[in-house]
């Protein structure tokens, strides 16, 4: 039967190095998320920086519960990249069908109040 190999002493992952630059990495996607969603940015912007705020997030939580050390076959942060990725996906397609559905014949073209026929 073989012997479990003893454990190195090591710091808690959110006090490594490692650990502060991705919770500093977190906050600042975070806090440009906001400022995105008050300034009203494009809709690409904030998704994306969605995206990023929660791939980061899962990381960082992976290393936190140290999953990557309890299952050495999978390499969980791709596989969590993955998933999330599929879940967008398929939430950018069902958008992307019902703002085809409703409104087949193009974008949405503002006009001026002036430019309405008075009948």
């Amino acid at each position: 039967m073989p012997t479990p190999k003893p454990r190195a002493q090591s710091r808690p992952f959110c006090f490594s190095v490692k650990g502060q630059v991705k919770i500093l990495r977190l906050a600042l996607t975070v806090t440009s998320m906001t400022f995105f969603i008050i300034a009203q940015a494009p809709e690409p912007y904030i998704v994306i920086t969605g995206f990023e705020v929660t791939v980061t997030f899962f990381s960082i939580f992976l290393y936190v519960v140290r999953l990557d050390r309890l299952v050495n076959c999978i390499f969980w942060p791709l596989l969590v990249f993955g998933l999330v990725a599929s879940l967008f996906c398929i939430a950018d397609g069902a958008l992307i069908y019902r703002k085809l559905l409703f409104n087949p014949s193009g974008p949405y073209q503002k006009s001026a109040v002036h430019d309405k026929l008075v009948v």
